[in-house]
């Protein structure tokens, strides 16, 4: 079974920046690929990034230039850094681990970009 806690959320001003870190225990492979996605109020969740290993990643049209995915070699916990940030990249933010086809969830951080 496989455990997913975020971490790394908050307040901040737009223009900001935040981190957020999501640490998995149990047994993961790092050919399946991690992400992050994000929900806003009243809307669907949907994709942020994500990556497999470090050189394959993939980003939201949204997030481009400003969102960095990050995933440690032993592919058990992955990083979002968050640059020039928007009011409306509020949201909820998932970590997220498919493995297989069987997608697994953390509970979410909540990121308020406000002045």
């Amino acid at each position: 079974q496989v455990q997913l806690e975020e971490s790394g959320g908050g307040w901040v001003q737009p223009g900001g920046s935040l981190r957020l870190s999501c640490r998995a225990s149990g047994t993961l492979y790092s050919i399946n690929p991690m992400g992050w996605y994000r929900q806003a109020p009243g809307k669907e969740r949907e994709l942020v990034a994500t990556i497999t290993t470090s050189t394959n990643t993939n980003y939201a049209d949204s997030v481009k230039d400003r969102f960095t995915i990050s995933r440690d070699y032993a592919g058990k916990s992955v990083d979002l850094q968050m640059n020039s940030l928007k009011p409306e990249d509020t949201a909820v933010y998932y970590c997220n681990y498919d493995q297989l086809g069987t997608d697994y969830w953390g509970k979410g951080t909540l990121v308020t970009v406000s002045a």
